[in-house]
């Protein structure tokens, strides 16, 4: 594991920020996280291991973007790439945060982390440039859709910093799409608070290639009133964690999760989220699918945290589960931390197969096997990509999955 021997050698960066100096400090005494621990006992070793093998001191490559930008109205980010960015409509403003501004904020976060739980956030911060934070604040109610884009580039280990304030009444759709170039390794951190009454719309696609890597935290803090929704699909990695984190702070807001991952091959593709109340009348509704095929593993740990301050709560998880062989594996724990006596909470988890009876019907009136097999999976995928703000004109994402799934 090359960057976890150039950590204990003090020779991972040249020349560290302030960031990079207090996140090298953290991690050199334990530099792993514990693999024991509850949050990484299931990740698999080797492919761990792989993932930290790649140089973070190659250059970066030039993005292939999956699609055009046909519209004039979408606003268009590559993180790496956008040193001025101070967009100005009738009613919005998409201005960069100042330097001071995302120090201070990753600072604040840093000192609240825990070694183990907070480890993928630490390594980013260790790694990550400069060049390659994007600090983001948006106001208005009539904001254009906006696209961010990462990526890794081939043989390397490339990490990527996201941070976006979004001010009060705000209203926006939000893509963030992370692409993995063969044999490399992408470490993705992803910061969004959410001010009073905003509202957001965020949808992330990661989609890799053979032999990348992915490392995926998303950690998000809401105000009373707001709303935040997510659709997630993760898909083509060798081996992919997902960590979400969501904070309400006040409690009276709204949060929708839909996601789902795809593992083939020998992939490993995990998910785990943690969403804690910290005040009164707090919703939250998830619904996390995984599909697992050939000899991959899916993974999903969910925990839904309600301490005694966050009264008439009402949180839903649903973990539904798609094996489509008996050599592939699903892990999945969805789980209630509850103190508050006056709430309404649910869990639950499902694994099956694709429906014989249905299959059955449909080859009956003339399908083949592998046509009335995609249909099925057709109406399984189309729940969580319906929540994906990139509409079907600009990337197909349902037709990229039956093909290459």
């Amino acid at each position: 594991m090359q960057i976890i021997e150039e950590i204990k050698k003090n020779e991972l960066v040249g020349n560290p920020t302030e960031i990079q100096k207090i996140c090298l400090n953290k991690l050199k005494l334990n530099p792993l996280p514990n693999v024991k621990s509850e949050l990484w006992r299931l990740s698999n070793k080797s492919k761990f291991s792989s993932f930290l093998d790649y140089s973070h001191k190659n250059k970066e490559s030039k993005i292939k973007l999956p699609y055009e930008n046909e519209s004039q109205n979408v606003v268009r980010l590559i993180i790496g790439e956008n040193s001025i960015i101070n967009l100005e409509g009738e009613n919005y403003s998409i201005r960069k945060l100042e330097d001071s501004q995302i120090i201070d904020y990753i600072k604040k976060n840093i000192s609240n982390f825990d070694q183990n739980d907070n480890w993928s956030d630490l390594l980013n911060h260790c790694l990550c440039s400069k060049k390659n934070i994007l600090g983001l604040n948006i106001s208005g109610n009539k904001i254009p859709p906006i696209e961010i884009f990462s990526a890794s580039s081939s043989e390397s280990f490339n990490a990527k910093t996201l941070i976006v304030f979004f001010e009060k009444n705000c209203k926006v759709d939000l893509s963030q799409i992370n692409l993995g170039n063969q044999n490399s390794s992408l470490s993705q951190s992803t910061y969004l608070c959410l001010e009073s009454n905003s509202s957001v719309n965020h949808g992330v696609v990661s989609y890799g290639e053979n032999k990348s890597n992915l490392l995926n935290s998303l950690n998000i803090v809401q105000k009373a009133k707001s709303e935040y929704s997510l659709g997630s699909l993760h898909f083509k990695y060798n081996f992919a964690r997902f960590e979400l984190r969501i904070n309400q702070l006040e409690g009276d807001a709204k949060t929708i999760i839909k996601g789902v991952q795809i593992t083939k091959n020998n992939d490993q593709i995990a998910t785990y989220t943690k969403m804690r109340f910290n005040g009164p009348n707090g919703k939250f509704d998830q619904i996390n699918k995984s599909l697992a095929d050939d000899k991959s593993h899916a993974v999903f740990e969910g925990a839904i945290i309600v301490p005694k301050i966050a009264q008439k709560t009402d949180a839903s998880q649903l973990s539904r589960n798609l094996l489509l062989s008996k050599n592939a594996k699903v892990d999945t724990k969805p789980q209630l931390e509850i103190v508050a006596d006056d709430v309404k909470c649910k869990h639950g988890a499902t694994i099956s197969q694709l429906n014989d009876e249905e299959l059955f019907y449909m080859r009956s009136r003339g399908l083949t096997l592998s046509e009335a097999s995609k249909l099925q999976l057709s109406s399984y995928f189309q729940e969580i990509i319906a929540c994906i703000p990139i509409p079907k004109n600009r990337w197909d994402l349902l037709d990229k999955l039956l093909t290459e799934n």
